[in-house]
């Protein structure tokens, strides 16, 4: 089975594409629908978020509290760190176990979408990476507008991941989101020919 692994920094406007490669009927994986889904209560995945971070990180009503969160790790790269160790082996167990429910199924191609492909490793488990790319302003806008945070509390995100040039030099396929999302459609079903998923 084709993997085809969907990426790019916060505010680069993956989404978008991601739901243009799903509009070909592909099954899409996404990393942080899973994340989420673990931490619904009961979950070891929060307990073990609580024991690092302390039950402020929770609501009233015991679920995470994703705000605190952030304001939490985005200002320290160390505590950014220890999430990413703990959640990435949640988030990486329960995609292994989709992944290999689709090839049971005999699907030709699936899309894993996840912001943090490389950080994970996850990246191995890919045939083809495409990363998503835009302008550092328009990113900036799109984060607080998505977010309702100030443009600090976005920079530190944006400071928090990989460069372009990372990106870049580490994807098969880039695209850059800096217009409309029609614009996208061409060069999603060009990816789509090339890797053999669609018949030019």
């Amino acid at each position: 089975m084709l993997v085809i692994g969907l990426t790019g920094p916060t505010g680069a406007g993956k989404g978008e594409v991601s739901r243009l490669f799903a509009a070909y009927g592909l099954p899409v994986i996404n990393a942080d629908d899973v994340y989420h889904r673990l931490l619904e209560p009961p979950s070891s995945c929060l307990r073990e978020l609580i024991t690092e971070f302390g039950g402020e990180i929770l609501t009233p009503t015991g679920t995470l509290d994703r705000k605190k969160l952030s304001r939490i790790v985005f200002s320290d790269p160390v505590l950014l760190e220890r999430l990413n160790s703990i959640t990435h082996r949640y988030v990486m167990e329960e995609v292994h176990r989709k992944l290999e429910h689709l090839r049971r199924e005999g699907v030709r191609a699936a899309i894993f979408d996840a912001p943090q492909l490389f950080e994970s490793g996850a990246n191995r488990l890919c045939s083809v990476v495409v990363s998503v790319l835009a302008d550092r302003m328009l990113r900036m806008e799109r984060i607080m507008a998505r977010d309702g945070i100030d443009a600090e509390s976005a920079a530190r995100r944006m400071a928090s991941q990989k460069s372009d040039e990372y990106f870049r030099t580490h994807s098969d396929y880039i695209i850059e989101n800096n217009t409309s999302p029609e614009n996208l459609a061409p060069t999603v079903h060009r990816i789509l020919c090339e890797t053999g998923v669609l018949t030019p």
